[in-house]
């Protein structure tokens, strides 16, 4: 019988544990006795009597809540014995992975002696001896498991062939789901996406040579050309893709080193996929196959979900970001959601949440969850979730952050089958420890850091602001989550700067808005994922009640991305890591300040609201961008060329959208534009065309039009693709066509209707040379572009009648960013007053080239070029021709 604090007796439910909630946040399950914490006998009042233990709404009622706070605070101080040691062995795994084996030995063995003199010495007047020896100790294991991993990429044949480049023919095990490359802009064309296959090679011979038995990490590239633009529908990369983690392959392929000096692969194996299907000479494993099957069985449940929820749902259950596009993984990165996008230690503390309970009950979970109520006792509890992470793992593949998730419940359930109920922060630092033994790879993780700061922060930060939130009337739930969001993104956010370079201010709401959706997101996804291989209408409607929350994830994503104070752009590297971590110390420092004067916390957010938001006349009044009355903005996007033509309050025509999605849309975002009548292609390079959906992306567009030579192929199935997906018209444009939009008109004046030879389908010069070439009028102003025409067609058109329309313009865009492929006679009959260069800093091109910039400014021409001035905004009128910069 248990005996509340008001005396009245009240009965034991059968099959559960006795709560007596300790100061120390602990709790002593029946039949352990006394001794099993870390401090001893516990529960104990002063003179070491068992005291009176207080009932379950007294031990409830600092939170606020009757299932107390969702991460109750653990009082007295937190155990930091195992953190020493667990840095130690993360610090040397990190710094022992590439150096000599001598060095590396040497590292162990004084180690060794170090920590044997410590032990085997006088005890007395040392009390921090055996702590300072189990960090020796774990020094000397930390640096033998990391010379053995390290070593694993230097020996064998493998590096020696790499290095002469050698042709060979190997059988490679996979180690890691198949994954495909984004495309990307490579000057005027986009680079086809490659599969990526991480593998260990196991057999390998050169051509006419001994075979050599070895395991040797590489990492596998697959060309799949053209085929990989669409691997759901077409064979080739499809079947790359569907390998599974322990298959065997037999390819030819020709061997190079990797990139980076101290990299984990010992190769780069580069194969050209053909049209027979990848040879497998062994099949994956049973668990393999079975865990193909599932995600598998996923991915065809949330099939007719929207695109949103199909991309995200297998995301955030098993860690399947194959159908994420490009638009919403960069709306993710910009809202510090990116964890969300694929599986964490949040998804298995969910999981885990099922079988014993809500994480905020972490420390009495036998009394929640499907565990107690089945009857199960502690120990069988604790196996099946020893199971559970087991599956957990195969299903989701052993990432950092599965690995560290799986780790950590491990550790906290071996606490609850013992009895013995550790602190979280001991459990966080053994959990380090022991990854970083196993994988000492994981030391140079960034998602390795990222998870256990973000963990780190939850436990050690995370209690003490919700404390104080608390104390000032904040709601207890929401109190929670606002303190578990900002202590994570105080914690990761230097780490982050280094990989992005850029800070962002809406990462705290954004995941405050988010999380709601995240659990329920999780357990509908998992359960669709348990029960698409037996009853698959069933696992379509757990989807499709999954896909709601979802969307939901996504839709904040992109509200939050779209905002234009998003996020600021901040120096990368460990300088920027440390400045940042500067600020936000300061930031913080004056928090506990401003907490205690409403009116000015009042005051800092609104002012953070309005960064954030920026309403357009505040930011031009702030920021002078964009200039008043500016009929003209080139925007910076690189090695590329985007152009916007103001036609109306917050309505332009856009002239080409550069390489890069997310630029164009910044820039689009900065103007106000939401609205674009007509979005004209010049020609179909893909430093002009592969950003056309941050054009498309959140705005009302009326046409497309572009050139009609529709070459190259695979950029004008692009264009047509966007435009068919949008109902969007597309048509071709021709000289001698002229239109007009609010007080903006233009005339297209090159190429004619009969393009000469110059243009000519499969001509090296041709899709340069069809550029479509616009005489702008807009406030007086005459702008002309000339796309990429190449010398032929600038010869051509200074002949055609146009030629004198032409002649003294105000504003030319200069043709193919400035380069040398000039007819300077052309440019002298010309003689603009302004010539804008669009162009990437420190391209590999050369662009612009020095004698154009020295041809065009000997005619009184004033030069500006993307790469040094930024964007450039062109206003005023004919007479009064006014230029600013961003």
């Amino acid at each position: 019988m248990n005996t509340d604090v008001t005396g009245a007796n009240r009965p034991e439910p059968p099959g559960e544990l006795d709560e007596r909630d300790r100061p120390d946040g602990l709790v002593e399950p029946d039949g352990l006795g006394g001794g099993v914490g870390l401090g001893g006998g516990v529960g104990l009042d002063g003179s070491g009597e068992r005291g009176a233990v207080p009932s379950r709404s007294a031990v409830h009622a600092a939170s606020g809540h009757r299932l107390g706070a969702a991460h109750p605070r653990q009082e007295g101080p937190a155990d930091l014995r195992l953190v020493p040691p667990a840095l130690a062995a993360w610090a040397t795994a990190a710094l022992v992975l590439d150096v000599p084996a001598d060095w590396a030995v040497g590292v162990v063995t004084s180690a060794l002696l170090l920590a044997g003199a410590l032990l085997l010495g006088p005890a007395r007047g040392r009390p921090h001896a055996p702590v300072a020896a189990a960090v020796l100790l774990c020094v000397a294991a930390s640096a033998a498991s990391a010379a053995l991993h390290g070593a694993d990429p230097r020996r064998g044949p493998v590096p020696e062939l790499a290095r002469r480049y050698a042709t060979v023919t190997a059988e490679v095990e996979v180690t890691a789901d198949p994954r495909l490359t984004r495309p990307r802009v490579q000057g005027n064309r986009a680079v086809p996406p490659t599969v990526l296959i991480e593998a260990d090679v196991r057999r390998l011979s050169e051509s006419g040579g001994t075979a050599v038995t070895t395991r040797t990490p590489v990492l596998v590239l697959v060309d799949v050309g053209e085929e990989g633009k669409q691997s759901r529908t077409r064979p080739a990369a499809s079947r790359w893709l569907k390998l599974l983690p322990t298959a065997r392959l037999r390819v030819t392929a020709r061997l190079s080193p990797p990139r980076e000096r101290g990299d984990r692969i010992a190769a780069v194996l580069r194969v050209r996929a053909g049209r027979q299907p990848p040879e497998s000479p062994a099949e994956p494993t049973a668990a393999q196959r079975l865990a193909g099957r599932l995600r598998a069985g996923l991915r065809e449940a949330t099939e007719d979900l929207s695109a949103d929820a199909r991309a995200l749902l297998p995301g955030l259950v098993v860690g399947d970001t194959s159908r994420v596009t490009p638009e919403l993984e960069e709306a993710f990165k910009e809202t510090d959601l990116t964890h969300t996008l694929a599986v964490s230690g949040a998804n298995f503390t969910i999981v885990l949440a099922l079988l014993l309970g809500p994480p905020g009950l972490a420390q009495r979970s036998e009394r929640r969850g499907l565990a107690p109520r089945l009857g199960l006792h502690l120990r069988t509890t604790a196996l099946l979730g020893g199971l559970l992470a087991l599956a957990f793992v195969v299903v989701c593949r052993p990432d950092p952050s599965v690995l560290r998730a799986a780790a950590f419940g491990s550790v906290a359930l071996l606490a609850l089958a013992t009895g013995r109920r550790r602190s979280l922060l001991p459990a966080l630092a053994t959990t380090v420890l022991l990854l970083v033994l196993y994988d000492p790879w994981l030391a140079r993780s960034y998602g390795f850091v990222l998870s256990v700061l973000a963990t780190g922060a939850l436990l050690t930060i995370a209690p003490r602001w919700s404390a104080a939130l608390r104390r000032r009337r904040v709601p207890p739930r929401l109190a929670e989550a606002l303190a578990a969001a900002a202590a994570a993104q105080a914690l990761c956010a230097p780490v982050v700067v280094v990989l992005s370079q850029r800070v962002s201010l809406v990462g705290v709401p954004c995941n405050l808005l988010a999380e709601f959706a995240v659990a329920p997101a999780t357990v509908l996804g998992f359960a669709a994922l348990a029960t698409a291989p037996a009853a698959m209408p069933l696992a379509k409607s757990l989807a499709w009640c999954g896909g709601w929350p979802a969307e939901w994830i996504a839709g904040i994503a992109r509200a939050g991305a779209a905002l234009p104070g998003a996020g600021v752009d901040w120096p990368g590297g460990w300088a920027g890591a440390a400045l940042l971590a500067l600020v936000t110390v300061a930031v913080l420092l004056a928090g506990r300040r401003l907490v205690r004067h409403p009116w000015w916390c009042g005051v800092c957010a609104l002012l953070l609201l309005l960064v954030v938001t920026q309403p357009p006349p505040l930011a031009r009044v702030i920021k002078g961008w964009p200039p008043p009355g500016w009929r003209m903005v080139m925007c910076d996007v690189g090695q590329g060329d985007a152009l916007v033509l103001a036609a109306g309050e917050g309505t332009a025509v856009v002239v080409d959208a550069g390489p890069d999605p997310t630029l164009v849309d910044h820039c689009l975002r900065t103007l106000g534009i939401t609205r674009v009548p007509l979005v004209l292609l010049t020609h179909l390079h893909a430093d002009h065309v592969a950003g056309l959906p941050g054009v498309l992306r959140g705005r009302s567009v009326g046409a497309i039009e572009t050139t009609a030579l529709e070459e190259p192929a695979e950029q004008a199935e692009f264009v047509h693709r966007q435009a068919a997906t949008r109902h969007i018209p597309l048509r071709h444009a021709a000289a001698g066509e002229q239109r007009r939009s609010g007080p903006l008109s233009w005339q297209v004046v090159w190429p004619p209707a009969s393009p000469p030879s110059t243009i000519a389908p499969g001509t090296e010069g041709g899709p340069n040379d069809a550029s479509v070439t616009l005489l702008v009028r807009t406030g007086g102003i005459r702008l002309l572009l000339l796309g990429d025409l190449e010398p032929p067609a600038q010869r051509e058109l200074a002949r055609s009648p146009a030629a004198a329309l032409m002649e003294g313009v105000d504003v030319m865009k200069v043709a193919h960013h400035g380069s040398a492929h000039q007819d300077f006679a052309f440019l002298r009959k010309l003689a603009p007053r302004l010539a804008l260069i669009s162009c990437g800093e420190d391209n590999t091109y050369g662009h612009p080239a020095p004698g154009t910039v020295a041809a065009l400014r000997a005619q009184g021409a004033t030069v500006l070029r993307t790469d040094r001035d930024g964007a450039v905004a062109v206003a005023g009128t004919g007479r009064e021709l006014r230029v600013a910069g961003e």
